[in-house]
């Protein structure tokens, strides 16, 4: 679904990410695992094609989707959105109601239709587990949900428009345990409809819900990819050293 060869990111020709080779199968959920500041988030933003809005950012190597270089599948960042959703680790809903911060992408991308418009929002707040709470208050702020609603609400906007692949930048972490509990069963019952690389520092998160794990790890002051497999083997049976002492809790 999405593999990435030899993938290099740069910010004002500091090096931050060199050589990063994952690869995700199509409907799994990787977690992308390892201390901070060793290119995790910069990985993901490069795959959203984020990294063109920073100045003096650069990007190496290649990102392949379903087999086919990004930039040639998709023939702008907007398409490519439309196709590969990103939550952020803080809930970053519109400051406009409800209702509209699902319509507003949908209109983005071409939807006008009103029936249509509403059918879509109640099947992706149905998607998350909001309908129910909201649906009597959809023109009401979204501001005025909580952290952990907001951040239901964000991925709703994500799933309104049918994307192929999810990033997911530490969602849980700005929550509360119960709102972190049930947004991590959100995504748990994603697995099979979506592909999802999400960046995680609770690795019991990510042994409880990754098919696999890729452990990035600073190296020389540059980020790399020391190791990616199936997730308990991962845990359980991992000769890289560096690997096992992490997630032992001895290092990192």
């Amino acid at each position: 679904m999405i593999k990435t060869e030899h993938l290099s990111i740069r910010f004002q020709g500091r090096l931050v990410l060199e050589e990063a080779s994952i690869e995700a199968m199509r409907g799994s959920i990787v977690a992308l695992v390892g201390p901070s500041g060793c290119g995790k988030s910069s990985f993901l933003a490069a795959i959203n094609r984020l990294t063109e809005m920073i100045p003096g950012a650069s990007v190496g190597g290649q990102i392949k989707f379903d087999g086919q270089s990004l930039k040639e599948r998709f023939s702008s960042s907007v398409e490519l959105r439309r196709h590969v959703g990103m939550i952020f680790q803080k809930p970053n809903p519109f400051p406009m109601s409800i209702r509209r911060n699902i319509e507003l992408p949908l209109r983005e991308h071409g939807h006008r239709d009103r029936q249509q418009l509403r059918r879509i929002t109640e099947s992706a707040l149905e998607d998350v587990g909001l309908w129910e709470e909201v649906r009597d208050r959809l023109d009401q702020s979204a501001l005025e949900l909580s952290g952990g609603q907001q951040q239901r609400l964000c991925i709703a906007r994500a799933l309104a428009l049918q994307p192929q692949l999810l990033l997911m930048d530490e969602p849980c972490s700005s929550l509360d345990p119960m709102s972190a509990e049930r947004v991590e069963q959100l995504i748990d019952s994603m697995r099979g409809r979506y592909t999802i690389l999400i960046v995680t520092h609770n690795l019991a998160q990510a042994r409880r819900l990754a098919d696999q794990v890729a452990v990035f790890w600073m190296q020389d002051g540059v980020g790399r990819v020391v190791e990616q497999g199936e997730t308990e083997t991962i845990f359980t049976k991992s000769n890289n050293k560096i690997v096992t002492a992490y997630l032992s809790g001895r290092a990192g």
